[in-house]
């Protein structure tokens, strides 16, 4: 019997021992302040203070952020250029289309379903709502999106061939005729070009979001998407 209870003391002192280490690590990928050091794949976040980057680009995305940088952009500050290019594009798309929002962020929605990207789904749920989106469309989104098109009652026509289109784009590349004919059936060539981008936009969004391990911010909101 003592020698069954040397056993398990063993076992169990090599286990604290194994853990050590991982759980130091594991510590370490969280700040003192809770913000989050590294992402879910190992990417290291860069500080959210003025040492991010170029002065003039933190602050520009400071700016489009009410005043705090995300974790996708603690990530893009990586590479300061590409930054400066993704803060430019994606600022436009929110700010400066023709295209109603609440479109635009029917589309963006559906992507985060549509590729898992649970991210961008986060970021843009506020934005959906202020748009005048329903807690009730969101959750028929969420549940299954090629549902959310037959869904006459919770989403009008517009609403629905934004869904086709978006789906069709983000799964199957090509558009078919009949889902064009029923997004130009409301929308003017300007809209539809900038609908278009819109879900490429995001689905590279997607995937970037995804490819590096984004993790939510550990405050209690997001700051104005992507």
């Amino acid at each position: 019997m003592l020698r069954s209870i040397s056993r398990a003391l063993h076992v169990a002192l090599l286990s604290l021992v194994l853990a050590g280490p991982s759980a130091a690590r594991a510590e370490a990928a969280q700040s003192k302040n809770g913000a989050k050091t590294v992402s879910k794949t190992g990417i290291p976040y860069l500080p959210d203070d003025d040492t991010a980057g170029p002065p003039d680009l933190v602050q520009a995305i400071r700016a489009r952020r009410h005043g705090k940088l995300l974790n996708l952009d603690r990530i893009l500050l990586h590479s300061p250029n590409y930054a400066q290019a993704w803060n430019t594009m994606f600022g436009a798309i929110r700010n400066k289309l023709s295209l109603d929002g609440r479109l635009r962020e029917t589309a963006i929605m559906s992507i985060g379903v549509l590729n898992n990207a649970d991210y961008e789904w986060i970021q843009h749920e506020p934005e959906y709502l202020k748009t005048g989106g329903s807690k009730e469309q969101l959750a028929a989104l969420k549940q299954n999106i090629m549902g959310a098109e037959k869904n006459g009652k919770l989403f009008n026509e517009q609403e629905r061939a934004t869904l086709a289109l978006t789906r069709e784009m983000t799964k199957n590349i090509k558009v078919s005729p009949a889902t064009l004919k029923r997004v130009r059936s409301f929308l003017n060539d300007q809209q539809l070009i900038e609908l278009i981008g819109t879900i490429a936009g995001y689905n590279m969004v997607s995937r970037f979001a995804v490819a590096t391990g984004l993790e939510r911010e550990s405050d209690d909101g997001p700051a104005g998407g992507k």
